[in-house]
């Protein structure tokens, strides 16, 4: 599976941007999702999940609210909607995709796929 993720940029405080990631492979739509960034000099940190059908969403307590992750099967695409950015939101993020599992979403160490990353600065 090979993930590329777009739709970073410059943004200011309390704008939005919309992440898309797109997926190869015909069996995107058994994979679970995620979305973790990492910010400079910072360690790579958990966003977003969700599971292979969306039926099932995950989020950092800090971003929930803010953030919205959903896919499209058809698409092989999952997307990360960002609202009322702040500069602590300023990182790269990156996707993942992890094989069929139970649980765990929420972890790097589930994960068994992962895009070259997108860079999101929001200016204060």
């Amino acid at each position: 599976v090979q993930l590329v993720e777009s739709g970073g940029g410059l943004v200011q405080a309390g704008g939005s941007l919309r992440l898309s990631c797109s997926a190869s492979g015909e069996t995107f739509s058994s994979y679970g999702m995620g979305w973790f960034r990492q910010a400079p000099e910072k360690e790579r940190e958990f966003v977003a999940a969700i599971n292979w059908s969306g039926a099932n969403l995950y989020y950092a307590d800090s971003l929930k609210g803010r953030f919205t992750v959903s896919r499209d099967n058809a698409k092989n695409t999952v997307y990360l909607q960002m609202n009322s950015l702040k500069p602590e939101d300023t990182a790269v993020y990156y996707c993942a995709a992890t094989k069929p599992r139970t649980g765990g979403l929420r972890y790097v160490g589930s994960y068994d796929y992962w895009g070259q990353g997108t860079e999101v600065t929001v200016s204060s």
